[in-house]
């Protein structure tokens, strides 16, 4: 399986990227947690890992699943890479709004080159971040993570600069974006109902702000640079 990454099958190139980021979230990376975000049976799933095992991309943790392996992170970032610069070329350069460019990277991640990502690295100017926020690898797999804190976690009265939005649903994405909630904004919070109710925020730069009332699920996934 040691393959260039435009050469692994779509399938396997989803699996290292969910089993990244389900780590990234120390959730447990178990057969039936893969089976039903990817919507493969447990099977498949199974299989997947043994081939993963074999090729030194994970390792099984006792109670925790698998996890990946130096070299299984190392062709994780390689996905990843491929589709954060994607989906910030998508964005940039062709138009599209930050809901619709994850499945059309998830596309196209699969089939570019070597050169044509190098192209597109230098193209976008290097870039470190994508739409949504998230960290880009760079081309030696070395990713800077964006470290803060939930708006859910912020203090009455507090104001951030968001950092990264970790939700990939379009719907969501649509609506979060409706209300300005998108990286490098400012974002207050002014108060928060009582009993895991809506949080009522303040979204932009001073003179041209917003007051929102915004679910307490959908802040989980919002995350902020206190200040």
């Amino acid at each position: 399986m040691q393959k260039p990454i435009q050469e692994l099958a779509p399938r396997i190139s989803d699996c290292l990227k969910l089993i990244y980021s389900m780590q990234e979230r120390n959730q447990k990376v178990s057969t039936s947690a893969v089976s039903e975000r990817l919507r493969v049976s447990d099977a498949t799933a199974t299989m997947m890992f043994k081939d993963f095992a074999a090729a030194g991309w994970v390792e099984h943790v006792p109670y925790h699943g698998v996890r990946l392996t130096p070299l299984g992170e190392q062709k994780a970032m390689e996905v990843i890479r491929h589709h954060r610069l994607l989906e910030l070329y998508l964005a940039r350069e062709l138009g599209y709004s930050w809901d619709k460019v994850h499945e059309e990277a998830d596309r196209l991640e699969h089939v570019i080159s070597e050169e044509f990502e190098a192209r597109l690295d230098q193209l976008l100017g290097y870039p470190t971040i994508d739409p949504h926020g998230d960290p880009i690898p760079s081309k030696d797999g070395v990713i800077a993570v964006r470290r803060g804190i939930k708006l859910s976690q912020m203090e009455d009265g507090q104001c951030a600069q968001i950092l990264r939005v970790s939700d990939q649903d379009p719907e969501k994405l649509c609506y979060l974006g409706s209300m300005g909630l998108y990286p490098e904004c400012r974002v207050q919070l002014l108060a928060r109902a009582p009993f895991g109710g809506p949080l009522q925020i303040r979204v932009g730069e001073e003179g041209a702000q917003v007051d929102y009332m915004l679910g307490a699920e959908l802040a989980e996934h919002i995350i902020v640079s206190a200040s």
